[in-house]
């Protein structure tokens, strides 16, 4: 079905990943319009290996016709899992691909992980991803991830911006623009490759199981709550250390020491790039996010097992379970190198089990188990089946409310068909005789 270009087998590691949505042939006898892709591609990896000292056939990975029994979801997740720049080739085609989405989002979880793990300025954090114009996308049509990059695409030039790669290589005149803008596509491959310098990820992805990063259909951003009940440094319990907290709720880090972030923050970034636009509060400070009868949304709750020593955030949780909310995912986090945890590992998971017993099986909530996600790659991973039963439950079982004012005429049904009253036929002043004479035309022009 798919396969690789430019990836050697000798176990050589791509330079870039080149995701795009395959356009499907006119007429079976056309020749296979991704051959221009294909073209843009050879020229791109030529540039990037003149600006480099990789070896031969390292430059670049992109997708082809594969033959039977190759294993392109194997190929695929290794691919994505050692390139050092993601280059998405923009259409509008590619923001309904599920595969792209699948690529996009196996990638971007990577330079997720790696921000976390890295104390990076939270203003310009790492993404590895360069976008690339195949045909220009109006700004209004990307969807959140993709939204996010801000990227000036006229520093590749102006009639690249106007017309997109697809536009440059079909028309001879624009041959110079052609070359000047993949020129410095390669170098701007090149630039953050050097820069963002992303640690490997995971070669044994199960890529079928990953999600797509722009929703069911690519469309807008979806709404998503994300709220943290944790301690901070002035309201810890008895036996716990600061070093996993802040001064406020929402600087709680789990996963210290290898984690540099906020978990919130870190939450953030991976619903963001499922096409989500988030709202972050601390439920403790504004508990009705959650707890109101009209709900914003879907929802995740990242809970700190403390934090329940405390009765006022006991309550708060058992609030929430006390009346149906399943559209509200509790994630717990549980640090297994985190030696005061391991300690209280039995009685950490007891209380939980106990403040969180209305929900007994997935129909009343997803949560992830009591004893805690162990890691923070479990828990990255744990995201995405979170937001998904959220959204499912959220669909299913959320009350919904009419919108403000009292609407106008229910219609009826008229002999010339649905209508309001007396103005259905001619509009306001219509006279009954008027409606009588149409409904004659009307029963005449059935019999003719």
């Amino acid at each position: 079905m798919h396969g690789s270009v430019g990836a050697g087998d000798d176990g050589q590691k791509p330079y870039f990943f080149l995701s795009y949505a395959h356009t499907p042939k006119s007429d079976p006898k056309d020749k296979d319009p991704n051959l221009w892709v294909q073209r843009f591609f050879r020229d791109l990896c030529a540039h990037v290996m003149q600006l480099t000292p990789l070896p031969a056939g390292s430059a670049g990975f992109m997708d082809q016709q594969m033959q039977p029994g190759e294993g392109w979801q194997e190929r695929l997740s290794e691919a994505l899992a050692f390139c050092k720049v993601f280059v998405p080739l923009y259409s509008p085609r590619y923001f309904l691909s599920e595969q792209c989405g699948r690529e996009w989002f196996a990638f971007s979880s990577r330079a997720a992980a790696q921000n976390t793990r890295n104390s990076y300025n939270n203003s310009n954090p790492v993404t590895g991803v360069v976008p690339a114009l195949w045909v220009p996308v109006p700004a209004r049509q990307l969807p959140q991830p993709a939204e996010r990059l801000q990227f000036n695409h006229a520093t590749f030039g102006e009639e690249y911006a106007d017309e997109g790669f697809y536009g440059l290589i079909k028309l001879n005149y624009l041959r110079d623009q052609y070359e000047r803008a993949v020129y410095r596509l390669a170098k701007r491959i090149v630039n953050v490759a050097q820069q963002s310098e992303l640690q490997p990820g995971d070669p044994h992805l199960d890529y079928a199981k990953v999600p797509p990063a722009f929703g069911p259909t690519g469309g807008p951003a979806r709404d998503m709550e994300v709220s943290v009940l944790a301690c901070s440094r002035s309201t810890l319990p008895a036996g716990r250390g600061p070093d996993c907290y802040g001064s406020e709720a929402l600087d709680w880090n789990p996963y210290h020491p290898v984690s540099s972030r906020p978990l919130a923050d870190h939450t953030v970034d991976v619903v963001r790039n499922l096409n989500y636009a988030v709202h972050l509060s601390d439920f403790e400070a504004e508990p009705q996010r959650l707890l109101a009868s009209a709900s914003p949304g879907p929802g995740l709750l990242l809970l700190d097992r403390w934090a329940l020593d405390a009765r006022r955030r006991r309550e708060l949780v058992e609030r929430l379970c006390a009346t149906r909310r399943p559209w509200i995912s509790v994630m717990i986090p549980g640090n297994a190198a985190d030696p005061q945890e391991h300690a209280r590992a039995d009685d950490l998971a007891r209380e939980t089990d106990a403040v969180l017993a209305p929900r007994a099986d997935e129909s009343d909530g997803h949560r992830t188990p009591s004893a805690g996600l162990p890691s923070l790659e479990a828990f990255s991973k744990a995201i995405p089946g979170a937001v998904k039963a959220a959204v499912r439950h959220f669909e299913a079982n959320a009350p919904t409310y009419p919108p403000p004012g009292s609407g106008g005429p229910m219609p009826r049904v008229l002999p010339g068909g649905i209508g309001y009253g007396v103005n259905a036929f001619g509009g306001r002043g219509h006279s009954a005789d008027q409606d009588k004479n149409h409904a004659d035309k009307a029963e005449g022009s059935s019999d003719d």
